[in-house]
């Protein structure tokens, strides 16, 4: 088999193993949180980061209904100047826990992509949420590492390859958001 073909089947291997009633718990629970006007953040690092702010646009701008609420999403890997500032100051580990700090609310969804599941800033962000009582929803790879077992809803994609669980979190998030949008003109018909 040529790599391509390699990369093809892999892929498909591990789509067919990753959790479909995680994935409908997910969406549910966004459904809720934009009936109710909670706030979603969303956070990750490097292609990580890249998924979150993808996450933030789509739920954003491509689920909106003129008769429903906006979804109300901040994403923490987003501001640059914040995100530094904190970095510099108060170490790279805090960085997204100090955005939360102001505005984090009970019943609030807490969003952590990472592939290995140990990235300390995302770990300590979903420790924080827990303890505000918030929903916390982690999206790993790899062994799920420390985020796997703390995150209120664990939505694992079993692969050891970056690359593959990078492809699938974007595609999830793609998923994930078409069916809100549709979800929501089922419900209400503009």
């Amino acid at each position: 088999m040529n790599p391509v073909q390699t990369y093809f089947t892999d892929l498909k291997a591990t789509l067919d193993q990753i959790s479909e009633a995680v994935v409908e718990e997910i969406i549910a629970l966004l459904h809720k949180a934009r009936a109710e006007k909670k706030q979603i953040f969303i956070m990750g690092n490097g292609g990580s980061a890249s998924t979150a702010s993808h996450f933030v646009c789509d739920l954003a701008k491509n689920t909106r209904h003129p008769n429903w609420p906006n979804f109300r999403v901040i994403g923490l890997a987003d501001n640059m100047a914040i995100l530094s500032a904190y970095a510099n100051d108060e170490g790279y580990e805090n960085v997204f826990v100090q955005q939360m700090a102001s505005f984090i609310e009970p019943d609030d969804i807490v969003i952590g992509i990472s592939t290995s599941g140990n990235s300390p800033n995302v770990i300590k962000a979903i420790e924080y949420a827990n303890e505000k009582q918030a929903i916390t929803i982690g999206f790993t790879g790899f062994t799920a590492g420390k985020l796997g077992n703390l995150a209120k809803i664990h939505l694992h994609v079993p692969s050891h390859c970056i690359e593959h669980v990078e492809d699938i979190h974007l595609m999830l998030e793609h998923l994930i958001c078409k069916v809100l949008r549709e979800k929501v003109y089922a419900d209400h018909p503009a």
